[in-house]
């Protein structure tokens, strides 16, 4: 069984009403949910996480390397700034998918060039909270490490 590890980062624990007219309504614990049927479905074990704290996620993305096939991952603000996160991601052996929820290449300047983007092996945006299953259902027909 592949084992999948979704890490969520800042504000997205403020789905749903963190300007929804960006984000939609849907909430992280909905997603949550999709995923955990998605991965039944898939026969992808799954374990799903979110952090404010951009150490917290370097070290869940450290810990994947032994307890994950593949990583998927919405870096959220720290997609333009983190550095720390794309050093673990290259640690990383397995594929990473990134995933926005908007379409962040039409976005405003800020938001628009994902740092991130370099390190992994596919970015999936503008689906909206459909893109981490179709994250899932991708990273179920790529090959692992090993």
């Amino acid at each position: 069984m592949k084992r999948v590890m979704i890490l969520n980062g800042p504000n997205l624990n403020l789905l749903g009403v963190r300007e929804p007219h960006i984000y939609g309504t849907t909430t992280l614990a909905e997603i949550k949910e999709a995923c955990e049927q998605a991965a039944g479905r898939l026969g992808l074990a799954l374990s799903f996480h979110q952090s404010n704290h951009e150490g917290e996620l370097v070290d869940l993305i450290q810990a994947a390397r032994s307890s994950a096939d593949a990583i998927i991952i919405n870096p959220a603000a720290y997609s333009f700034t983190s550095i720390a996160i794309i050093d673990a991601i290259k640690a990383f052996e397995g594929p990473v998918v990134e995933v926005h929820i908007s379409n962040i290449h039409a976005r405003d300047e800020l938001h628009r060039h994902s740092k991130i983007s370099s390190a992994v092996t596919a970015v999936i945006c503008g689906l909206g909270p459909y893109g981490y299953i179709a994250a899932m259902d991708a990273v179920a027909q790529m090959k692992t490490k090993g």
